[in-house]
């Protein structure tokens, strides 16, 4: 009876399904980190400033803004126009292509 107990088929032993287990796993982690490593919001080795602008035009448009480790993200409110201010001045464009500010107020 020990002799059949030393040929057991090797598929019936219960690590290789541990090891399975980690070969998966380490699929899904590869994968993550190459989604991490192509998006440039939350990639932490991305030196660039980065500008991402989601349904441009649209009322439901979202803009995200990240300079160096801050992320700022603005919300579009539907309104053209809307907002605090007051007008600066005015600017033209000319034949050429070029632009011209006119600053309003004193000169």
């Amino acid at each position: 009876m020990s002799i059949k107990l030393l040929h057991e088929p090797e598929t019936e032993d219960p690590i290789l399904s541990v090891v399975n287990l980690i070969d998966i796993f380490l699929v899904i982690i590869a994968a993550l980190l190459i989604t991490v490593a192509k998006n440039p919001l939350i990639n932490p080795f991305n030196k660039q400033d980065v500008t991402v602008i989601t349904d441009a035009g649209k009322p439901t448009m979202e803009v995200l803004i990240k300079k160096g480790e801050k992320v700022e993200k603005y919300k579009a409110s539907g309104e053209i126009g809307g907002g605090d201010g007051e007008k600066a001045g005015v600017a033209y464009k000319m034949k050429d292509g070029s632009m011209v500010y006119v600053p309003e107020g004193d000169r």
